[in-house]
């Protein structure tokens, strides 16, 4: 979105799809967004301000320019940073009201139950002080499937990390995420609430116990698969209660090429840390490891495998929100303006989902129909 599409009929357009100009000057003032027209005359003005700013390649005092030229707004840039620093509820509020049901496609392998994809994606934040010490923004989203779209989004910085029980649960659903997000206290919120998991499983991830509740092995438990392809069997995971939690181990062997892959890159990572791989995580590398709450009788392990896979869809849409949207670091190291500007490309990835399907290609489940 540049500064001449903002001047051009698109925008009325963008509006109405954003709940029509009175929606947005009501909600503008209940969030004390925009309290009184002077140098910004409405609520749908200072919005183009907003999206002119964090959606364009200038600055505050361009932006601030443009405004002037195109008889938008007469403000300073200093007057233009103190109205956006105060704009983030209103654009939650925007952000939730778009974040909605979309089409249903059939995914076969989930029986029609919902599958929602959490992730999360990050941004250094600016100031070297802040790169130094590790400061980033991090995006939280949850990716609905059938409806291949974006249903949550939460903004937090480098202190809050991923947590599968983020976005509130939907009953029936199946919620599928990486390593990052294997936490046993965390997945048993969401079961406790009625969902089912699939969570990618590191072979250290986490204390497992066998259906006695001994310790269990996770390596010795590969090992002694021989040749078998697959292996599914009931464990526990121990979390911070005495209560263990019921899950599956589903670990699905890789092709060979897959295996030498993963195997490389390791050992790459590792020569570039001055270490040297650990002998357990070589032979995980042969292996996708999965834990999961379905029933082993209608979710078979290599449906489950099937049903992990369709995570690449959130990674696809967020390299879209990348390059496509342009979702970059914020400029500046001014906290509430660094919200602002990602809420603005949150709304930008929301008003442009008819289009986002369009970049993420057939999926496995399209490919075999």
């Amino acid at each position: 979105m540049t500064h001449e599409s903002l001047a051009n009929p698109g925008w009325v357009a963008t509006v109405e799809r954003l709940g029509g100009a009175d929606l947005l000057e009501r909600e503008a003032r209940e969030e004390k967004a925009f309290e009184r027209a002077r140098a910004v005359a409405s609520a749908v003005d200072l919005l183009r301000l907003a999206f002119a700013y964090c959606l364009g390649q200038t600055g505050l005092r361009l932006t601030a320019a443009w405004a002037e030229t195109v008889g938008l707004a007469s403000l300073s840039n200093v007057a233009l940073l103190k109205r956006l620093r105060k704009m983030a509820p209103w654009l939650e509020r925007m952000v939730g009201r778009l974040i909605g049901p979309g089409c249903p496609i059939e995914v076969e392998a989930a029986h029609g139950r919902l599958i929602r994809i959490v992730d999360a994606t990050m941004m250094a934040k600016a100031g070297r002080e802040e790169r130094e010490q590790g400061g980033v923004w991090r995006v939280h989203a949850v990716f609905d499937l059938p409806a291949e779209r974006f249903s949550a989004f939460e903004l937090t910085d480098e202190r809050e990390g991923e947590r599968i029980d983020r976005a509130e649960v939907v009953a029936g659903e199946i919620r599928i995420a990486d390593r990052a997000y294997l936490h046993a206290d965390r997945i048993a919120i969401v079961l406790a609430a009625g969902a089912d998991v699939i969570v990618r499983a590191p072979w250290n991830g986490a204390s497992w116990r066998d259906a006695c509740g001994n310790s269990l092995d996770l390596i010795e438990v590969l090992k002694r698969a021989g040749r078998r392809q697959v292996v599914d069997r009931a464990i526990f995971m121990k979390g911070s209660a005495d209560q263990p939690i019921a899950v599956r181990l589903v670990a699905l062997r890789k092709p060979k090429h897959a295996t030498e892959e993963t195997i490389a890159k390791l050992r790459r990572e590792a020569a570039r840390k001055g270490k040297v791989v650990h002998p357990n995580t070589l032979i995980a590398a042969g292996w996708t490891i999965l834990v999961t709450s379905l029933a082993k009788e209608a979710f078979p392990a290599q449906k489950v495998g099937e049903l992990y896979r369709l995570r690449w869809r959130i990674e696809i849409a967020f390299k879209h929100a990348k390059s496509g949207i342009g979702l970059a670091r914020p400029p500046g190291e001014d906290p509430g303006l660094a919200k602002v500007h990602i809420l603005c490309h949150l709304l930008a990835i929301l008003l442009t989902e008819p289009l986002l399907a369009e970049h993420l290609g057939d999926s496995p489940r399209r490919a075999a129909a």
